[in-house]
């Protein structure tokens, strides 16, 4: 019996023991054969269409649209990537073997990137805690210092005030002093006491002793005081050392009131209200 004859491998058995690299190469093969087909048939076309355009009109404008189309399908052609058309499962194995590690490489070097920016994010947020603790401190120690300090402070602003109200009162006073001074001075040049028997007037009778006048300006420091010391009963009882005409002056100028019951008493107007 004769043996059989060893037939040629197949396409299929020849691609199954191509290379990666041999498998693109058989691809790229496929697709410039049908490029150069869809070229041949668009020559094809584009001739068709010149010598059908003397038969008619009608026949022109059809076959003018078809030009229109055709060419509008081949830009669009030549515009995008071509697909992938090899039905060889081994072909399409390796290439998308080459795609699936373009895409792990590309996945290792996000990964990479997104690594290195966590450690760059963990440094900054390790700083920023860092900071954080040193200023809690410090605000542990300033408020430490200010409850140490606050009763001295304390002290120091009473022993101010204190002081500052000192001062004011020796000012009030020496204020004071220079008022009664100068009202001294100006009821003594223009109220003077009678010249006749100095500070002291004698009676008719001489069996009486002689009464010693108060000065103007003596009067008006008792009027003074007794409206400070005693407001709710200010009045003061009029006697023989108050001289009548100094009275009268008081009484006239609106500087002093007489008792609405009792005419022997009398007070000065209040005029600090």
């Amino acid at each position: 019996m004769a043996e059989p004859i060893n037939a040629a491998p197949t396409k299929a058995e020849r691609t199954s023991e191509l290379c990666p690299v041999d498998a693109k190469k058989e691809l790229l093969m496929e697709c410039n054969n049908i490029w150069k087909e869809l070229e041949q048939c668009q020559s094809k076309i584009m001739l068709l269409g010149i010598e059908t355009l003397l038969k008619s009109d009608t026949k022109l404008a059809l076959l003018m649209l078809q030009w229109k189309a055709l060419t509008v399908d081949y830009q669009e052609c030549h515009e995008r990537s071509p697909e992938t058309i090899s039905t060889n499962p081994d072909v399409l194995l390796e290439l998308g073997k080459e795609e699936l590690q373009k895409v792990k490489n590309d996945l290792e070097k996000v990964l990479s990137a997104v690594c290195s920016k966590n450690k760059q994010l963990e440094e900054d947020l390790e700083r920023e805690q860092q900071w954080y603790e040193e200023q809690e401190q410090m605000l542990n120690t300033l408020n430490r210092i200010e409850e140490e300090t606050k009763p001295q402070v304390e002290q120091l602003y009473k022993t101010r005030g204190l002081e500052e109200l000192r001062n004011k009162m020796l000012q009030l006073k020496t204020y004071k002093k220079e008022l009664l001074s100068a009202l001294g001075e100006f009821l003594d040049e223009h109220f003077p006491l009678p010249q006749d028997s100095g500070s002291a007037i004698k009676r008719n009778f001489s069996s009486e002793p002689a009464v010693e006048l108060l000065a103007l300006q003596d009067i008006l420091e008792i009027l003074i005081n007794k409206l400070m010391t005693t407001p709710h009963e200010p009045y003061v009882t009029i006697n023989e050392s108050f001289w009548p005409p100094y009275i009268e002056l008081l009484l006239r100028f609106g500087m002093a009131l007489r008792h609405p019951e009792d005419p022997n008493r009398m007070r000065l107007e209040a005029f600090h209200k």
